[in-house]
């Protein structure tokens, strides 16, 4: 591979004898001036530019400044004389320039210079390599991630129609909990997907026990605790959601041990889990499915309330309660990959 060299400076002499040094190994381009310049990186691409700092309309620190807006792939090296020590300086800090030759240099020096800076280049070239597969690998991951959020969607609906309303509105209430106590907007993303999916595991439920009021019978359960691991083993088999089924696996906990399927209490619930059984509660309470009745907002808070230090946890529930707007938050700083 023979490489591109572009040398820039206003001194003739100065390209002349680049050119002669350079030639017989690389493609070398010259140019007089840093418009001139600016011009041949219009239409190259070069691995490696050469520019003289001291040159009359365009400093060579502005040249390349502009040069590494232009091909910020490229390695630049500055010629530079003792008296433009401020602006090597101000170079090298900023990371315009890889290195720079001190005028007058000693050619075998500068040739070795030159071959440094192109090893530089290929190496810059083998990051940007792996930069743009992992961002093609990130970017198939979520495209896969997206594709199985809308299925799962669609396949709810299907199953019982307001479904989704209700996955939408309990991940908006999660995420006006994670804003008031604070969580990062990476954090309340995840938390606010956890909830939109937190019936993704019981699609093989039936709905007359998913919906049922009061307790399970034994059968019931049963039923419940076959098919509950293996929606959540779906989940897990996805990219980027086995931290949600993670969250998913406590949902059905109780703050003081009495839920299913561990009995796990307290702060062994993650956070998430505790979250979303109050959002989701809350919702079930005043936006009921199967054609039931729903509760009014200040009764399904006096519910919550009720049931603080039992089925809830008492600070995610205070947290809910003392919200001054519980709907209509999150509609467009808070959309959940626009299902």
């Amino acid at each position: 591979m023979q490489y591109k060299i572009l040398f820039v400076d206003d001194e003739t002499a100065n390209l002349r004898l680049l050119e002669r040094l350079f030639r017989n190994e690389y493609d070398v381009y010259s140019a007089a001036s840093g418009a001139d310049g600016l011009e041949l990186l219009s239409l190259h691409d070069f691995a490696l530019i050469v520019s003289d700092q001291r040159m009359p309309a365009m400093t060579g620190l502005e040249f390349l400044k502009r040069a590494a807006e232009i091909r910020p792939q490229t390695v630049r090296i500055m010629i530079t004389g003792y008296t433009d020590a401020n602006a090597l300086v101000d170079a090298l800090n900023s990371g315009v320039v890889y290195k720079y030759v001190a005028k007058p240099w000693i050619n075998e020096d500068f040739q070795q210079n030159v071959k440094r800076a192109l090893q530089h280049y290929e190496t810059l070239k083998a990051q940007r390599s792996l930069q743009l597969q992992n961002e093609r690998l990130q970017s198939r991951i979520q495209a896969t991630r997206e594709g199985f959020i809308e299925v799962v969607a669609d396949m709810l609906e299907l199953k019982e129609p307001q479904a989704r309303s209700h996955a939408r509105r309990t991940s908006e209430y999660a995420a006006q909990i994670g804003y008031a106590i604070q969580m990062q907007r990476p954090e309340v993303e995840q938390l606010m997907l956890a909830a939109f999916l937190h019936e993704a595991a019981l699609f093989r439920i039936p709905n007359e026990i998913l919906l049922k009021d009061g307790p399970l019978t034994i059968e019931e359960q049963h039923i419940v605790n076959q098919n509950f691991e293996p929606g959540l083993e779906i989940l897990e088999r996805v990219p980027d959601l086995s931290e949600i089924a993670s969250v998913l696996r406590f949902h059905y906990e109780h703050f003081d041990g009495t839920g299913q399927p561990g009995g796990f209490s307290g702060e062994q619930i993650p956070l998430h889990a505790r979250i979303l059984a109050v959002t989701d509660a809350y919702d079930a309470m005043t936006a009921p499915r199967m054609m039931k009745s729903g509760l009014s907002h200040s009764d399904a808070i006096m519910a919550l309330k009720s049931a603080a230090g039992t089925k809830f946890d008492p600070s995610v529930v205070a947290v809910f309660c003392a919200l001054k707007m519980v709907t209509n938050v999150v509609d467009s700083e808070l959309e959940l990959l626009t299902i």
